[in-house]
């Protein structure tokens, strides 16, 4: 999992990469919480998605968004996030452009982040988006919304109440041409803090289900 240093809008950008295993293997971009709510590339469910998508033969990048650790900038309301993640996957293809598949997984301010980019990206063909913070941020931006996914969350998070949940999923499955699963994990809270294994088993079986070779999903 080598240390990487790459050019971002304001300078440069700290990420953890682990480099494509065989030609042609599909790209995984990992998106973390809140920076100013101590979110970094090393929170533990970022982590936890990271690992699972290297243990599937992906090459996978997480980073740090500018102002966290070694990343320069500061802070910018999520408008310069999405410039700093639209960046990190620029630097993955350019070094891996025979990438036949993009994926991109957030947890919570993460989450909002990846979907935005997912508007902006045709290549991204699947999403994990765990916890998105519905009732904070406008996720209209999803119309319609281009690629499958699922979306994660707890039933007890004191964050992003589940309806605010519920809502978004009932507004994205209104969508042809897609198709949105999602699960709620019964006592988990925003950080899943005792579920986090619940909360892999349910992203893992869908990668599982997304990425078979007879998957009902394209």
């Amino acid at each position: 999992m080598p240390d990487v240093i790459f050019p971002g809008p304001e300078g440069r950008i700290e990420g953890r990469f682990s480099p494509p295993p065989r030609p042609r293997a599909p790209v995984a971009l990992i998106l973390h919480p809140h920076p100013q709510g101590g979110g970094t590339m090393n929170d533990r469910i970022t982590q936890a998605m990271y690992k699972s998508f290297v243990a599937r033969g992906f090459a996978v990048l997480r980073f740090n968004f500018r102002g966290v650790g070694r990343s320069q900038g500061t802070f910018d309301n999520g408008i310069g996030e999405l410039s700093d993640a639209a960046s990190a996957l620029d630097w993955v293809q350019s070094i891996h452009p025979e990438a036949q598949t993009t994926w991109i997984a957030g947890f919570s301010f993460g989450a909002w982040i990846g979907m935005q980019l997912l508007m902006r990206r045709p290549e991204i063909r699947g999403f994990l988006s765990v916890a998105p913070p519905a009732n904070m941020y406008d996720f209209s931006f999803l119309a319609p919304c281009p690629s499958s996914g699922i979306i994660v969350a707890g039933g007890q998070d004191e964050i992003v109440p589940p309806p605010a949940i519920q809502k978004l999923v009932d507004k994205l499955r209104t969508q042809k041409g897609i198709t949105i699963h999602h699960d709620e994990i019964p006592r988990a809270n925003h950080f899943f803090e005792h579920e986090l294994d619940q909360l892999m088993k349910s992203l893992d079986n869908y990668l599982d289900m997304r990425l078979a070779p007879d998957s009902p999903i394209r």
